[in-house]
């Protein structure tokens, strides 16, 4: 048998959940001089340019321009190893375990074996997780108010389950996995598309959401050859901080990623749109994580209920000439994935800004999830 786990690739991967009370949550930013790693530098083409000089300074409202109190200190990321170090001896030695004990299943029977160990586990979560369940149920019937059988609502729940499983698997090895056994695992479809509006040199915008494994994003963006920075909360979990220490160690390159806290500036931000970023964030945000007055959202219906929804992204897009995709991460069989992206505000105008035409963009994206997720109701992420 070809020995699995050989030489781990040299590309970087990043993992970043975007939470900022003034740009978005849960997001990842592509490092894209031109469309890719390997390109020359896009030209600007628009006299209407997102110069640096009509950025808000560093203590300024996103959305305002105006000095923002109590935001002297900067929002740079520590150093990789920093945010492990800090984890007591018990964490890292549970989390070094379960790694250790996946990287031997990988290697006596495959990616496929593993993926096929994690369907086991997730069928057992789901027999035992009651509670869980519930919640997961609840999400369910807020999809479907029509209702629907109660052995596709099992189904659904169990595929639930044992998607979330593989995927936290997959994650928790991916600095161990060749470049040649990944690749052929990841689809991206419109590819091209993304392609073509990088080549504009004003940068790209996509707006995911909190379905799906949205972090596998990063990880094909960067397999394929688009250099990442980000832009997360302070509040990291333990398993998050010990992984990216571990990325940041296999990749040079991932050691080198541009990230901010979620307090980052907002210049910065702006400066990655005239650089041609591909910038990404989920502007579904809950109700209960708006805890910034400067944050401006606005409500939209989603499966029937009032939600409100961060507006801020999709102004910065606007103000620097950078199109508005919608973006999903589909999860197949075997560890493949599938990046889909959509049109959202291809061509954003001088009125495209204005409030009616903002909640109408905002409403549009929340139909599109609305669609989305009631065609693959398994890729729900938060319960």
């Amino acid at each position: 048998m070809r020995p699995l786990l050989g030489r781990p690739f040299r590309r970087p991967y990043t993992h970043f959940l975007m939470n900022s009370p003034n740009v978005a949550s849960d997001a990842f930013l592509a490092d894209a001089p031109g469309t890719r790693a390997d390109s020359a530098e896009a030209p600007h083409s628009s006299d209407r340019e997102c110069s640096l000089e009509s950025i808000p300074s560093r203590d300024a409202d996103v959305t305002t321009g105006e000095a923002s109190p109590g935001r002297t200190g900067g929002g740079a990321h520590p150093d990789w190893s920093d945010r492990a170090t800090a984890l007591s001896w018990w964490p890292r030695f549970k989390i070094s375990f379960v790694r250790g004990f996946l990287l031997m299943w990988v290697r006596l029977f495959g990616l496929d074996g593993l993926y096929r160990f994690g369907q086991f586990f997730g069928w057992c979560e789901f027999l035992v997780a009651y509670k869980r369940r519930r919640r997961v149920n609840v999400r369910i019937a807020q999809i479907f108010p029509e209702g629907i059988p109660a052995g596709r609502r099992r189904h659904i729940a169990s595929r639930y389950f044992r998607r979330t499983r593989c995927d936290k698997m997959i994650y928790c090895i991916f600095d161990r996995i060749p470049a040649d056994e990944f690749s052929r695992r990841i689809h991206f479809p419109r590819q091209a598309l993304l392609d073509s509006l990088l080549a504009r040199g004003k940068g790209v915008y996509v707006a995911m959401s909190h379905h799906g494994p949205h972090h596998v994003a990063a990880m094909i963006m960067a397999q394929l050859g688009y250099r990442l920075a980000g832009v997360r909360d302070r509040n990291e979990s333990a398993l998050r901080r010990f992984i990216q220490r571990k990325f940041a160690e296999t990749f040079p390159a991932f050691a080198a990623v541009r990230m901010f806290f979620a307090d980052a500036f907002p210049r910065d931000i702006f400066r990655c749109y005239r650089e041609n970023y591909v910038i990404a964030s989920a502007l579904d945000v809950d109700e209960d994580r708006v805890r910034d007055g400067r944050l401006r959202t606005t409500p939209v219906t989603l499966f029937g209920e009032q939600r409100p929804f961060l507006i801020g992204p999709i102004q910065m897009a606007q103000r620097c000439e950078a199109p508005v995709l919608q973006g999903f991460v589909m999860a197949r069989r075997n560890f493949h994935y599938e990046l889909v992206i959509r049109e959202l505000l291809p061509e954003p105008d001088g009125d495209a800004s204005s409030a009616e035409n903002l909640a109408r963009t905002v409403q549009q994206y929340a139909d599109g999830i609305a669609e989305h997720v009631r065609r693959h109701p398994c890729h729900l992420t938060k319960i």
